[in-house]
């Protein structure tokens, strides 16, 4: 049974950093689409950003580019997101995604084959 696992999340203060960590299970890494959405109280969940295995390309959400970083460490299945310089409207559950097709499903329908339970983040101004 595939299985994600987030951690990490946590409250911060504006302009702080959290690293978010996404352990998988049951989930080959090759061809592999894997990254992140959010959703925020009374909004749309929102694709904040996926990395393509087939060739490490990473992508961005426009409002999180330049301040988030998404990596991996292979051989702990594990994806992590680095948040920097964050911002009261960063504040959401950030949920892990992995698919199996492409980044669209995780970055534009914020949804793939497989996600965990989310962890919250929350940013104080």
């Amino acid at each position: 049974e595939v299985q994600l696992v987030e951690s990490g999340g946590g409250l911060v203060q504006a302009g702080g950093s959290l690293r978010l960590s996404c352990a998988l299970s049951e989930f080959s890494f090759d061809d592999s689409y894997i990254g992140w959405f959010r959703q925020a109280p009374g909004k749309e969940r929102e694709g904040v950003s996926c990395i393509d295995f087939s060739d490490g390309r990473p992508y961005y959400a426009d409002s999180v580019k330049g301040r988030f970083t998404i990596s991996s460490d292979n051989a702990k299945n594990t994806v992590y997101l680095q948040m920097n310089s964050l911002k009261p409207e960063d504040t959401a559950v950030y949920y892990c995604a992995a698919d199996t097709y492409d980044c669209h499903s995780i970055m534009v329908a914020t949804t793939g084959d497989y996600w965990g339970q989310g962890t919250q983040v929350t940013v104080s101004s």
